[in-house]
């Protein structure tokens, strides 16, 4: 069994520093509520026995899978394909306004492309992106995951979790 959780509330005052504009966004840590939030994720017993973490890379989802190891008692391991929705597929840095354009247009599409211009990453991307990565995992009992919004609901449809919600998912294959 899969649990998917959506990582705490960032905090992003940071934002616009020279260090944090762009993919650098990546780097805020958790707010306070949102340790307020995975404190509280780490309570649930549905958690209890967790035989490991998987996490994004992301410093967002690598805090809150730091506090749900200490409290769970279960390793992490870093996914790399567990990262945030890519406003362009192909990796490449999109600007603010560039990356905000691309997410409406994603969303007024529902993931889904509609006018041959397959600049950013769709739901069916996004969905075999984390399946391939959960199907490495099959072995384990209860596996707990650390990702993303976007990343959830591509095997969730029509439900954006909130931060710290955990899904359950066991229909990998």
């Amino acid at each position: 069994m899969f649990y998917l959780i959506r990582h705490g509330s960032a905090d992003y005052a940071e934002k616009d520093t020279k260090i944090y504009q762009g993919f650098g966004v990546n780097l805020a840590p958790l707010s306070e509520r949102g340790i307020r939030e995975i404190q509280e994720a780490s309570r649930d017993a549905r958690l209890a026995g967790t035989d490991l973490i998987l996490s994004s890379p992301y410093t967002r989802a690598l805090q809150t899978a730091a506090i749900l190891s200490k409290e769970l008692q279960a390793d992490i391991v870093v996914e790399t394909d567990l990262h945030e929705w890519l406003a362009n597929k192909n990796y490449i840095y999109e600007t603010d306004e560039k990356a905000e354009k691309s997410y409406r247009e994603f969303c007024g599409n529902r993931g889904i492309y509609t006018n041959g211009k397959e600049e950013w990453e769709d739901y069916e991307t996004m969905k075999k992106r984390l399946l391939t990565v959960l199907k490495k995992y099959t072995h384990y009992r209860k596996v707990l995951v650390v990702c993303h919004g976007m990343l959830i609901q591509s095997v969730c449809p029509d439900h954006h979790p909130q931060n710290g919600e955990i899904q359950e998912f066991s229909d990998v294959f």
